[in-house]
């Protein structure tokens, strides 16, 4: 049986990494999906490669103007039922090392962009009977995170935002919930060196990273039915790194 048979779910940052591993499995799922980036020829060969079930949509998420456009492509496809906001940066740097740029840029992407994200599907998704968003936040929203300051705080942000957005939205049979992922295997942690990597495996007791495809099996579950009576929670997904 089909999970999102029917539902139509917009993914922000879907063209590589987690995003495009939510893409696939949502269309092998029954949906039609929206895929939004900035990452254009990255994103056309997705949706090319997914056939008439994705559409994919230039989209920077700190421009209002794009998610109108993102969500003009759902309503195209007829609603609205989900979206994931999973478009976001990672630049890590402690305290002092911090810019005011490098700050700014984490709060636009991560926290602004889920902002104008959650504000803006609410009506298409109202009329189309309800659904979920998800929030992609991190473990770094979870615990203390030396050497990643302002990833921390946008992370952080998310979670506090899922919860009030959680509340707001519950009468509108809107479900919202964040998802905390550890060190998952996909060009994000490439700024990383792989020795760096590898010591970061060594707090985490499964002493693997995660899979694109293990978040985005835990995001299909909150996206449908299945998590029905689930709202404003916050589900780790890192291997026992925040035990």
């Amino acid at each position: 049986m089909n999970r999102l048979s029917g539902k139509i779910i917009l993914i922000s940052g879907g063209a590589r990494g987690q995003g495009e591993a939510e893409a696939r499995l949502f269309v092998a799922e029954g949906a039609k999906v929206v895929i939004g980036d900035v990452l254009e020829a990255q994103g056309k060969q997705l949706a090319a490669e997914l056939g008439d079930a994705a559409v994919f949509v230039r989209q920077d998420v700190t421009q209002e103007q794009d998610w109108a456009n993102a969500i003009e492509a759902a309503a195209a496809f007829g609603g609205l039922h989900g979206l994931v906001n999973n478009a976001g940066i990672y630049r890590p740097a402690s305290l002092m090392e911090t810019d005011s740029a490098l700050f700014e840029q984490h709060m636009r992407i991560n926290q602004f962009g889920c902002f104008l994200g959650m504000k803006a599907v609410v009506p298409l998704m109202e009329k189309s009977g309800g659904g979920s968003i998800v929030n992609i936040s991190s473990v770094a929203g979870l615990r203390g995170s030396p050497g990643s300051f302002a990833y921390s705080a946008t992370k952080w942000a998310l979670r506090g935002m899922t919860k009030s957005a959680s509340a707001d939205l519950a009468r509108r049979k809107i479900r919202v919930n964040s998802i905390h992922p550890g060190p998952i295997a996909t060009e994000m942690l490439a700024v990383r060196t792989p020795e760096q990597n590898a010591k970061r495996l060594e707090t985490v007791p499964m002493k693997r990273q995660g899979t694109a495809e293990e978040v985005a099996n835990l995001v299909l579950f909150l996206l449908s039915e299945e998590s029905g009576y689930i709202t404003g929670a916050e589900v780790a997904i890192d291997g026992g790194a925040t035990l």
